[in-house]
Formats: C-alpha cells, sequence, structure tokens
C-alpha cells in the first residue's frame, strides 16, 4: 500500500537536490560577480593575483577614487527605490494595454536611476574635499572605468545602435510571428507544416554559413540595386536597419514555431464562443486570444531580443566600425597593442551589457515563468 511517506523525498535526496542547486547557481554567478568587483577598480587591483585586492581595491582606495559614505547611501536610496518603482507593478492587471507602462516602469526608469546615479557620484566625487568626512573615500571603488567607456570611447552610440537592433527584430519577429504561429495553430496544412520544418533546418544553419551569403549582397548592395532604384539606391553594408532584417530571418522560424505551440495549448472554444458572441475573427483573436496568449508572446519576445542582443558574428561582419552594437564593440578594446587600462575597460563594458538583462528579467519573471508553463502543458 502506497503511503504519503513513500511520497515523500528521502533527506538525502533533498540535500543532493538543494545542494547541486546551491552549487549551481555559485558556479554560474562567480564569473558575473567577479567582474563587476574588476571593473569598479583600477587596473593595478584589478588584475592582481591576490583575490583580497581585487575584492578590496587596496590601491584603489590609496588613489582617492574609492566609494565614500554619501556615494554608499547614495547607491542605496537609488536601489531602493528603484525596486519599489518594480515592485509595484505586482498590483498592476496581467494585460497587454499595459505594456508600455510596464516597459516604462521596468526599462526607462531603471536607465534613469543608474544614469542618475552615475551623475550624482562624479559630482559628489567634485565635493568630496569640500564635505568632510563623509566625502573620504573608505571603499576601493571607483567609476573611472565607467567614465572611460561611456563618455571617452563614446559607448552610449554601441548602446543606441543595439537598442535600434533589437527593438526591430523584437517588433518585427512578434508581429509576424504571432499572425503566423496562430493560423498554423488553426488552419491545419501539410504544406505549411513541410514549410516550417524547412525553415527550421534554415535556421539551424550556422550563422557563419549564413552571413556568407549575405555578405556580397550588402557590400555590393548599390550596384546590385541601382537598376531599379537609380542613384536612390542605399549602401546596406554598415546600416543596423538592414541587420534587422537579416537577424529576423535568422530567428523568424524558430519563433513561429514557439508561437505556434503556445497557441496550440489554448482551446479552440475561446475562439468559437468569441464568434458566437458576434466577434469577429480578428475581433476574437485581439481580444479573446492573444490576451490568454499574452505570457507567451513576452517569453517568444525575450527569446528574440537575446539573439538580437547576443549575436556577435551577424553584426561583427555586416556592421562598420561607427556602426557596431555592444557585444562586438568590446572586441575593439583588445588589438596587439592592449594595455590593462583598455582590458579593465572591457570589463566595465560587458558588465554594462549584462546589466539590462536583470533588469528585463527581474520585470518580467512572472509573464516568463507562466509563459514556459504554458508552453509545456496542453490546455
Amino acid at each position: 500500500m502506497i503511503t504519503t511517506d513513500n511520497l515523500r523525498n528521502s533527506p538525502l535526496l533533498k540535500f543532493l537536490t538543494v545542494g547541486f542547486a546551491i552549487f549551481w547557481c555559485l558556479l554560474a554567478s562567480f564569473p558575473i560577480a567577479w567582474i563587476t568587483i574588476m571593473s569598479f577598480k583600477l587596473p593595478v587591483d584589478a588584475f592582481s593575483v591576490n583575490p583580497l585586492e581585487v575584492i578590496f581595491g587596496y590601491r584603489t582606495l590609496e588613489s582617492e577614487k574609492g566609494f565614500s559614505l554619501l556615494d554608499i547611501a547614495l547607491a542605496v536610496a537609488v536601489l531602493y527605490f528603484l525596486f519599489r518603482f518594480l515592485q509595484k507593478r505586482k498590483s498592476l492587471p496581467n494585460d497587454k494595454g499595459k505594456l508600455s507602462f510596464w516597459l516604462t516602469r521596468g526599462v526607462v526608469l531603471p536607465v534613469i536611476f543608474l544614469g542618475l546615479f552615475f551623475y550624482l557620484s562624479f559630482f559628489t566625487n567634485a565635493i568630496g574635499a569640500k564635505i568632510g568626512f563623509l566625502g573620504k573615500p573608505i571603499l576601493g571603488f571607483t567609476l573611472e572605468n565607467y567614465e572611460s567607456v561611456w563618455v571617452g570611447r563614446e559607448f552610449y552610440r554601441n548602446f543606441i545602435n543595439s537598442l535600434i537592433v533589437t527593438t526591430g527584430v523584437v517588433s518585427v519577429s512578434l508581429g509576424v510571428g504571432v499572425l503566423a504561429g496562430y493560423a498554423l495553430a488553426r488552419v491545419k496544412s501539410k504544406v505549411a507544416f513541410v514549410l516550417l520544418i524547412i525553415a527550421l533546418i534554415f535556421r539551424s544553419l550556422p550563422h557563419s554559413v549564413l552571413v556568407t551569403g549575405y555578405l556580397p549582397f550588402f557590400i555590393n548592395s548599390r550596384e546590385i540595386l541601382s537598376p531599379f532604384l537609380g542613384e536612390a539606391a542605399p549602401t546596406l553594408y554598415g546600416q543596423p536597419l538592414a541587420i534587422i532584417f537579416v537577424l529576423v530571418a535568422i530567428n523568424q522560424p524558430f519563433t513561429i514555431w514557439m508561437l505556434k505551440s503556445f497557441f496550440e495549448n489554448i482551446p479552440t472554444e475561446l475562439d468559437e464562443s468569441a464568434k458566437v458572441d458576434g466577434c469577429s475573427s480578428f475581433k476574437a483573436f485581439y481580444h479573446v486570444i492573444i490576451p490568454v496568449m499574452w505570457p507567451g508572446v513576452i517569453t517568444t519576445g525575450l527569446f528574440s531580443f537575446l539573439l538580437a542582443y547576443n549575436d556577435y558574428l551577424v553584426t561583427s561582419l555586416l556592421l562598420d566600425a561607427q556602426n557596431q552594437t555592444m557585444v562586438p564593440a568590446i572586441v575593439s578594446y583588445f588589438n596587439r597593442e592592449t594595455t590593462s587600462t583598455d582590458q579593465v575597460e572591457a570589463v566595465a563594458a560587458a558588465v554594462s551589457i549584462i546589466a539590462p538583462l536583470f533588469i528585463l528579467v527581474l520585470v518580467f519573471q512572472k509573464q516568463i515563468v507562466s509563459g514556459l508553463t504554458q508552453g509545456a502543458v496542453k490546455g
């Protein structure tokens, strides 16, 4: 006879499960935490063989470039108000009508808060000598590397290019994918299914193979298009907007397939009930299906975002040095004459790339979990 005692996990299994989870989290988070600490140090501390010098930054503190009590209080206040703003989203209805509000609260506000923190930190460093012990450095942390990256090397231009590419890829991928996924889920067509399988095979090819085919067209685009557009024929090479269509072409089969599986988990009775109540097919899709499907759309959008945001090969080969996105731009810090200063600035740039990903996951964590669960369970 099976009892509740038989169904319970043994203490050893619980210990191994929890222990493995903790070990994996530490293993995965250690590199991120370590480079984050390095990014706030002078090169002499950042690349020290002594871990304590990297963590505490003794030489950084000796150079009078550490964080003061005023800086620490400012950081705590910024983080407190930022998390308060992010936590307030839980009381909001979870529907597509709140998307702009969610993006404002989850993306724009964190950027404003972080920008305010960096600006005020530079300001407090400038007046530190005038406010006594509150402005005296007590921790070996400095924002010098971030200032060099974002201001000196104009890393904000790469950020803008990444924003253009990712916004375009997510918008086009979801716009086409939602309609195509819904049609494939509701209309059973063998031809469409075969085409989607072929597209998935195309998606599985290495990006290096695909870029090899795109590169000649991008370089010679003016000559190729001039018979049709005349002198108005554009040069596609180096244009962030042109990269959007390449990344969409690569990612669209996966997006359609993923959204199709989400739509298949939504009962067709919802469509039929809406039509009985007088809705057209489009109104039933827009007002009934999409609100239920919204977590799946956000989950798919996140995967599209990650493809465009983390892409290196396509953007590095099809964009020139002036229009690079953030990921390939970091490579420019390394050359034959790379110094330790360049390397620690590259670390600061890498940490800058990581920050938006954490913010997105923090803001949309409930929708991502709901979307993944929805895709794994038949409705």
